[in-house]
């Protein structure tokens, strides 16, 4: 989800619900103690040198359970971080405090939650790295011989 996509929905909405991957939602009484502009220079491992830009929000919780963040908050420090950080349309990622680490997650809505979407790592240059693409994985008594074979035993043909 881009910038200006979460602006358009938080104009809908009357309160802000983020849902967790395994569908617990952020406690209603999570703050958003950052919104900012991350860049990622780095050179993967073929060689290639990459530069990643993403929008940056950080969810936490505190022991202050009566603190609900409204819409038109979360909408004018949005604009106010565009502004004042120069920040173009990017995508957004969320950080979230787990239980041992901190939790970085795509976003999407749902029509009622924004949905954290777990991020998973990987090889940006599987071709030169030599990492085979992945096979089929099939379990030894799920696989079964094909009724249309051309070759039968005694045909000839093997």
């Amino acid at each position: 989800m881009k910038l200006s996509e979460i602006k358009s929905q938080l104009k809908n909405l009357t309160q802000i619900a983020f849902q967790l991957p395994n569908g617990e939602l952020v406690p209603s009484h999570f703050h958003v103690t950052e919104v900012g502009k991350i860049t990622k220079y780095f050179i993967d491992c073929g060689g290639l040198v990459r530069n990643e830009e993403v929008a940056n929000f950080q969810l936490w919780e505190a022991n202050d359970f009566d603190h609900r963040l409204h819409p038109e908050k979360l909408l004018h420090i949005i604009e106010l971080s565009e502004e004042k950080l120069q920040i173009p349309d990017l995508e957004i990622e969320v950080e979230y405090q787990m239980k041992d680490t901190i939790g970085k997650f795509d976003l999407q809505f749902d029509g009622n939650h924004f949905q954290l979407i777990s991020k998973l790592t990987d090889c940006l240059a599987k071709d030169k790295c030599g990492i085979p693409p992945e096979k089929l994985k099939v379990k030894m008594g799920e696989w079964k011989v094909k009724d249309s074979s051309c070759c039968t035993p005694n045909s000839g043909c093997c």
